[in-house]
């Protein structure tokens, strides 16, 4: 499937927005857990100050029977979804929410939900954003929304790919490599050489990837500060032609 070019499908949202009056929407999904989703969330926040945030949490509350050893938030969940706004609501030290908290999210939401409850939950929240732009952490509610920009991260050896982040793919923008301990060319050499060995096809082969040096750019594109002169910026769009 051939991708759509970024830029025109940007100024089409863009548009929409203004008319419609809502935020900009990023996604941030992940391959699996402890893929650097958190950590770039606030690398964002940090560069795109007025922004809130909004954190998706998924329990198991019929499964689990509210059982707290096999679900963390099983003693959280409600037969309607649960949105935990304000830093009063959500704040707590080293956890997701706190961290975007420290990182300078002008509001963050907490959305807790059973699996069939993420379709209201994140229009919920939506509902409550006040800024101009919205943060988003999940993988699953992209099967219900439609994102201006969606970024899928991984780590750079590869691992283990939820199904929802399968899906989540087809709807990604860029994948994102997190260099903790790596530079950003050593990153890319070994996930191209984890993806030369896996035996399914992701369709990645025509998705950008982007690392920590490419974030300037990509928070100029989304406050629209990037002009067409703008080689820094051109390079970025190009990237989608």
């Amino acid at each position: 499937m051939e991708r759509p070019n970024w830029h025109d499908t940007w100024l089409v949202a863009r548009r929409l927005r203004m008319i419609n009056k809502r935020p900009m929407i990023v996604a941030v999904s992940g391959f699996s857990s402890n893929v650097g989703k958190t950590t770039l969330m606030c690398e964002l926040i940090r560069r795109l100050p007025g922004w809130e945030a909004i954190k998706l949490t998924r329990g198991h509350y019929r499964s689990c029977g509210r059982d707290p050893e096999t679900c963390c938030v099983s003693d959280l969940l409600d037969e309607q979804p649960v949105v935990r706004s304000g830093r009063a609501a959500n704040y707590e030290v080293g956890k997701d929410t706190g961290r975007f908290w420290d990182a300078g999210a002008a509001n963050v939401h907490w959305v807790i939900v059973t699996d069939d409850q993420v379709e209201r939950g994140i229009n919920q929240a939506l509902a409550r954003v006040e800024a101009d732009g919205v943060l988003i952490e999940g993988n699953s509610f992209l099967d219900y929304l439609n994102p201006d920009l969606a970024i899928m991260c991984a780590r750079s050896d590869g691992g283990t790919v939820k199904s929802s982040a399968r899906r989540a793919l087809d709807r990604s923008d860029y994948l994102y490599l997190s260099t903790i301990n790596q530079d950003e060319a050593e990153a890319r050499r070994h996930f191209a050489a984890w993806l030369a060995g896996i035996a399914i096809d992701l369709g990645l082969n025509d998705l950008p990837i982007l690392t920590r040096a490419d974030l300037p750019e990509l928070v100029a594109r989304l406050e629209g500060l990037s002009d067409p002169g703008n080689s820094a910026a051109n390079r970025l769009a190009v990237k989608h032609q």
